[in-house]
């Protein structure tokens, strides 16, 4: 099934929601399990992003139980010992290789982003085609958000290489090689890319929360 934005077709295109941090800001923990106005901050990006995509997946590592009650598939880093999100991202890719071979991209999205925009595939998808683009990726204000894009499932072993053998870490770098659509929505009246890192945190996600109605 595909739709359109513009007259630019969007694919079918699954996603993931990357919830492979250690929230040590929080005080350890899962951060996307934290409530925000009585809601964990994953159902709230589940919603937001489930009508866009076709099927959502999780990455996590540790006991995957702990997310049952939402659902979906979880899937662990396929590489060892390279904590970040290259490495759920590629673990994304690899699942879309063997899963969804229908399937040429993935959407990636922080597990703690609750008021991510309801247009998100779209606009990355399409500036992705209108700049002929191998990666895409969204931005808010001047800030860039590498996490939150669109990748290519055609280029999962050339990151595997970059990181396994390169070491190499930062998103930056790696998409730094390729060419790269930035998508950029508005920051106010909030970022739509907020994410809850503190205590502190939390307490303007419930403000923002009655802010944007959800």
């Amino acid at each position: 099934m595909m739709t359109k934005i513009d007259e630019v077709p969007v694919p079918a295109i699954p996603g993931v929601l990357l919830a492979g941090g250690l929230a040590r800001r929080m005080g350890g923990g899962d951060k996307p399990m934290r409530q925000i106005g009585g809601r964990p901050i994953l159902a709230r990006v589940i919603a937001r992003l489930a009508p866009q995509c076709d099927g959502l997946i999780l990455n996590a590592n540790g006991d995957p139980a702990r997310f049952a009650s939402f659902g979906l598939p979880v899937i662990p880093d396929t590489v060892e010992n390279f904590p970040g999100p290259l490495a759920g991202i590629l673990a994304a890719l690899d699942w879309a290789a063997a899963h969804r071979p229908d399937a040429g991209w993935i959407l990636s999205a922080a597990g703690d982003c609750p008021f991510l925009p309801r247009d998100l595939v779209a606009r990355l998808h399409r500036a992705r085609v209108e700049q002929d683009a191998q990666l895409a990726v969204a931005a808010s204000g001047e800030q860039s958000h590498p996490v939150i894009g669109l990748w290519s499932v055609a280029l999962r072993e050339e990151l595997r290489h970059a990181l396994v053998v390169e070491d190499i870490r930062g998103v930056g770098r790696w998409t730094g090689r390729y060419r790269l659509a930035t998508v950029t929505w508005p920051a106010e009246p909030f970022d739509p890319f907020f994410n809850a890192n503190t205590p502190d945190d939390i307490a303007a996600a419930e403000r923002l929360a009655e802010l944007d109605g959800d």
